[in-house]
């Protein structure tokens, strides 16, 4: 069973914990996510299109993230999700974090902070092995497609995380 930990409302670490995806949080408890963007010379980003079969937004492009386990910090989270989705390691690339954002979703029961971060980095497609039970596909897509994904609303995030994609 995976865990995450527990914060408050200014991202502090409250010492308890919650199952993952159990979304029965109070109000002034977050858990944390992570979002990575890899950019490359040529100015493309690596971009995967969701399984089918996930509950939620199927089908739809995004970049490698995911949930910070228990007692893992935001970092560590980053460079195992874009591994273990895109077989890729980040942790010598150039970049790093940039932001953070924060959403309250009462009635959801589902609030979290997410940490953007963003790596420079030269990979080639054969370079990238992607998770099939996460994704059934990816691409590396210039500025003008990713705004045309989310401009369809097959992009999840962009507007959130925009700046990372133009910084």
């Amino acid at each position: 069973m995976e865990l995450w930990d527990i914060y408050d409302e200014n991202k502090q670490l409250t010492g308890r914990t919650m199952k993952r995806n159990d979304w029965n949080m109070k109000p002034g408890e977050f858990h944390l996510t992570v979002l990575g963007v890899i950019h490359r010379p040529d100015g493309k980003f690596l971009i995967t299109q969701r399984v089918m079969t996930k509950s939620w937004a199927p089908g739809w492009w995004e970049v490698s993230g995911g949930g910070v386990m228990a007692g893992e910090t935001s970092e560590q989270a980053i460079q195992r999700e874009i591994r273990e989705e895109t077989g890729l390691d980040v942790s010598q690339a150039e970049g790093g974090y940039l932001f953070s954002y924060k959403r309250v979703n009462p009635d959801e029961g589902d609030n979290y902070f997410v940490d953007i971060y963003r790596f420079e980095m030269d990979v080639a497609e054969e370079d990238v092995h992607i998770q099939e039970k996460e994704a059934l596909g990816f691409k590396f897509a210039d500025l003008d497609e990713i705004k045309k994904l989310a401009a369809d609303g097959i992009f999840l995030h962009y507007s959130s995380i925009s700046q990372a994609f133009e910084g």
